[in-house]
């Protein structure tokens, strides 16, 4: 700057010669009088004035000494003479409102930060402009979201094989692994050790028992796959029953071990119970990965599988999969990964020839979503973090940062603070991602599972009373108004009481009763007015068939399912 600090006899030259510099008002005089380089003495001089688009960022170039234009007519030198004024006799104005220095001058830190004295460009013509809003680029996930769960009997192998399609595909590190392995066998329990990727919780690793519906995911060159790992238990199938409401698509995973098959399958185990339920859950497609091949028991015999494979079959038919669309087996090992990424090579394998389970999964067809409907978020789960997180699938329509929305049914609105699809923080969600969102405006403990986030200009529909469509698949005793059992529709689990039955439906021609039906029994189709506890959202299964379709659970069996036809209020 002109006033930095110059030796004294300089100032009385300066001052000798202050007549003929005021006379001419041109500073390159004083510099040859003085015999001293300009550009040592005002850093600022010579240097090109910066163009009004990039007024942060000082130009690299200089400018010849005594010609750096300015944007007003002026060279360096009269804007050398003007700043010296000012800072002779700063105006009333120099500081602003805020405290900081006048944009008269534009320092070479953006942030307004006194620097060193030497670098500060002095440019008292040009006014700096206000800074232009960069804004932020959309980021959203770029891979179709497939939501996978595996389903099926305890002990089937589904936690371990989920942590081999997380090593196999590099989510789990080699070391984590190797980790999980050491800890397993200090608790004699090395075959677990790659369950323990989805088994986080020490009560599932101590029992080998999947509890809560465990999370991950993979993805493949066109796809991003979330894995939902369900427990086996039967004590557990409601907590199976909100992993297989999330899911696109379902792996029912069944044990080729001898007697362990069996087990699963008969009266009492849970494969049956959980293909029916991911069925119920609207799972477009089901894949049976036969697993334990490797077992001293088979050593991956074709007559083993084909026993497996047979035996299930019709069962699967009857619950409404299409063996030639809708169906595919496949036989692997989850401990040693064989049919997973690759296929079983033929050596071990001779008679099958068929894909490998990821390169199927990843080649099926894609889901077609709307992204155009309103946005519809059945809270799954929620957590506290700086503000209220909610986990859950998009359903329909899309959500982005910022957006105002509603929780029903308590019609809470809230703001969008933060979105992440399956950890990855995104500006923009879409469906079939399996997302957590940050909201602003509403307590954690006032966000209950089963609650729904949505457009407020197009709410879910709310009730405690509706007529449905129940199938009863298996009680022992008859059904009449009064009786109650726990109803799992979406996320929610609430408990319904029959108010009355209207009629019955024949199965096979769909005509309805003309009279009404005292009670209902196994294997009969009615429609009855069904009552909840409390008020829960709910749509006609017609309009939204996520939101509408249900199972009704008694003394831990799923005695039911059906449809909503018609909320009534």
């Amino acid at each position: 700057m002109a006033n930095v600090g110059a030796p004294d006899s300089w100032e009385q030259q300066a001052d000798a010669d202050a007549g003929s510099a005021a006379a001419s008002n041109d500073m390159s005089t004083k510099f040859s009088t003085l015999n001293v380089n300009a550009m040592e003495f005002v850093p600022s001089f010579g240097m090109k004035v910066n163009s009004s688009d990039d007024k942060d960022s000082p130009s690299d170039s200089a400018a010849p000494e005594d010609s750096a234009p300015l944007t007003n007519g002026q060279t360096v030198p009269d804007q050398e003479e003007a700043v010296r004024k000012m800072e002779d006799n700063p105006p009333a104005d120099w500081e602003t409102a805020d405290g900081d220095v006048d944009p008269l001058l534009t320092p070479d830190d953006p942030d307004g930060d006194e620097g060193d004295e030497g670098d500060d460009v002095v440019n008292e013509a040009i006014i700096k402009p206000k800074k232009k809003l960069v804004q932020a680029e959309e980021t959203k996930s770029k891979r179709e979201h497939v939501n996978v769960v595996f389903i099926g009997h305890v002990d089937a192998g589904k936690s371990t094989i989920g942590g081999q399609i997380m090593s196999l595909t590099g989510m789990v590190d080699k070391r984590t692994l190797e980790k999980y392995e050491r800890e397993a066998r200090e608790k004699s329990r090395e075959s677990w050790y790659l369950s323990w990727a989805l088994d986080t919780n020490q009560e599932e690793r101590d029992k080998g028992k999947t509890v809560e519906v465990g999370r991950a995911y993979f993805e493949t060159e066109k796809k991003h796959f979330t894995i939902l790992d369900a427990p086996g238990h039967k004590s557990f199938v409601p907590n199976m029953i909100g992993g297989a409401a999330q899911a696109d698509l379902a792996v029912l995973v069944i044990s080729a071990r001898k007697g362990e098959f069996e087990t699963g399958f008969d009266r009492g185990g849970q494969t049956r119970e959980h293909a029916m339920l991911a069925k119920t859950a609207g799972v477009k497609h089901l894949v049976v990965l036969i697993n334990k091949m490797d077992d001293p028991t088979v050593l991956w015999a074709e007559e083993r599988y084909n026993e497996c494979r047979d035996k299930i079959l019709p069962y699967l038919k009857k619950l409404g999969f299409n063996p030639a669309k809708d169906l595919t087996f496949m036989p692997v090992s989850g401990l040693t990964g064989l049919g997973l990424k690759e296929s079983v090579p033929q050596e071990i394998c001779p008679w099958y020839s068929g894909s490998a389970f990821i390169p199927f999964i990843d080649n099926l067809p894609s889901l077609n979503r709307k992204t155009d409907g309103p946005f519809i978020l059945p809270v799954v789960d929620k957590y506290k973090d700086m503000g209220t997180v909610v986990m859950g699938k998009v359903e329909s329509g899309e959500c982005k940062k910022g957006m105002s929305l509603i929780i029903m049914p308590n019609r809470t609105s809230v703001i969008v603070d933060q979105l992440w699809s399956d950890d990855d923080e995104v500006t923009s969600i879409g469906p079939g991602e399996n997302v957590k969102i940050k909201v602003k405006g509403i307590e954690e403990e006032d966000v209950s599972p089963g609650f729904v986030l949505c457009d407020p200009s197009n709410p879910i529909k709310t009730g405690r009373m509706f007529d449905a469509q129940v199938v009863i698949l298996e009680h022992k005793s008859i059904i009449c108004a009064g009786y109650s059992a726990v109803m799992h529709i979406h996320c929610v689990a609430e408990e319904v009481t029959v108010k009355a039955l209207i009629c019955l439906v024949d199965k096979k021609t769909g005509d309805k009763s003309k009279t009404r039906p005292r009670f209902v029994k196994q294997d009969q189709v009615a429609i009855m007015r069904i009552e909840c506890a409390g008020i829960i959202c709910l749509e006609r299964f017609k309009l939204f068939p996520q939101m509408g379709r249900f199972t009704l659970r008694d003394e831990g069996k799923t005695i039911a399912i059906g449809k909503v036809l018609k909320v009534i209020e």
